[in-house]
């Protein structure tokens, strides 16, 4: 890290500037950004000021949101030698991960480990995806090291895009044979009556969430060349009963609204050589009053069953747009168990 730090004081009412030096102009331009966006973004959540004397970088402010600000810009500029790119989702990450990342956020790590110098990275045919946050990270590689893996939080933390990422790296790499995603076809608190059309008509609506993730990682035309040949099916829950999922990556999503007994079944396709990957979102069921949920009955019992893994989120993991987390947040402090 070519960084150097100058003036770090101690004093909360100490008015003086922490100066950075950064020794290479060429990296300094990227930090900044275009039209100094990075920048901005993080002046804007510390409440700092930060101007640009040649190679250095002044930091004006208090000295807590100083050192955090420093904190991220270093983490920044250490990712820039990297030679990885810095987007404003990349410094909205690093944002999160010190302590003291504005007043939406409340940080579980005080390290900056997700700008290690091992970057955790999922590879598709049309981009590079990384996690960005901590738990984020962990679910990767949950993904990754066990044959069922749930992820359960709030609407926005990436669980279901992360788990089609992985489902789409590990068919690029030839480690499984097809893709298989699945989410019940249970309606979102409205009834819609009779939709017009085949079954894939009627199914599809339901199922499009799957086919935007699906489309981020995939040219379009491919995708729709790998589900004619059935390289990569796009199904509900109730298709599945019956089969035997063998070296496939299969993800259930929204899997809060499948029954204990569409769990069970969806849980015990699972064939030689394949990997689940089941999201959900317990906060958000749309099954009939008196239905139980299956997802909450599989975290009941599977959590400490061998090979099974649990990666749980929370409203700071949010990365749709600052406003989700806040939204969550609301919406958690008025629910009945926190009045």
């Amino acid at each position: 890290m070519a960084i150097t730090a100058q003036n770090p004081a101690a004093d909360p009412d100490d008015p003086s500037d922490t100066l950075l030096d950064f020794p290479d102009n060429r990296l300094l331009i990227d930090l900044f950004g275009e039209l100094d966006r990075n920048i901005v973004q993080i002046e804007s959540r510390f409440g700092v000021a930060i101007h640009r004397r040649g190679n250095h970088l002044a930091l004006h402010g208090p000295v807590a949101e100083r050192e955090a600000a420093e904190q991220v810009l270093r983490a920044l500029y250490a990712r820039l030698e990297q030679g990885r790119p810095v987007a404003p989702g990349d410094v909205e990450a690093a944002i999160r991960m010190v302590p003291g990342g504005g007043p939406e956020v409340a940080p579980r790590v005080s390290q900056l480990d997700m700008f290690s110098a091992e970057p955790l990275e999922i590879r598709t045919r049309r981009k590079v995806v990384e996690p960005r946050t901590a738990a984020q990270k962990a679910y990767v590689r949950n993904l990754f090291r066990n044959e069922l893996v749930f992820g359960l939080g709030p609407a926005g933390t990436g669980k279901t895009y992360l788990a089609v990422a992985a489902a789409v790296s590990m068919f690029i790499e030839g480690n499984v044979d097809k893709i298989i995603l699945s989410r019940p076809a249970v309606e979102a608190g409205e009834r819609l009556g009779f939709l017009p059309g085949d079954m894939k008509e009627k199914v599809d609506p339901y199922m499009q969430p799957l086919y935007d993730a699906l489309n981020d990682f995939f040219p379009p035309k491919q995708v729709q060349k790998l589900i004619e040949e059935r390289q990569i099916e796009i199904a509900p829950l109730a298709f599945m009963r019956g089969r035997t999922l063998a070296n496939a990556y299969v993800v259930l999503d929204e899997a809060q609204n499948a029954t204990t007994m569409q769990m069970k079944m969806f849980l015990t396709r699972l064939g030689e050589g394949s990997r689940m990957a089941v999201t959900g979102d317990v906060t958000q069921i749309d099954l009939p009053r008196g239905v139980a949920s299956g997802l909450v009955e599989a975290e009941r019992l599977l959590r400490e069953v061998p090979g099974v893994g649990f990666s749980r989120f929370t409203a700071e993991d949010v990365v749709r747009h600052p406003l989700v987390a806040r939204i969550i947040r609301a919406y958690e402090s008025a629910s009945p168990g926190n009045a």
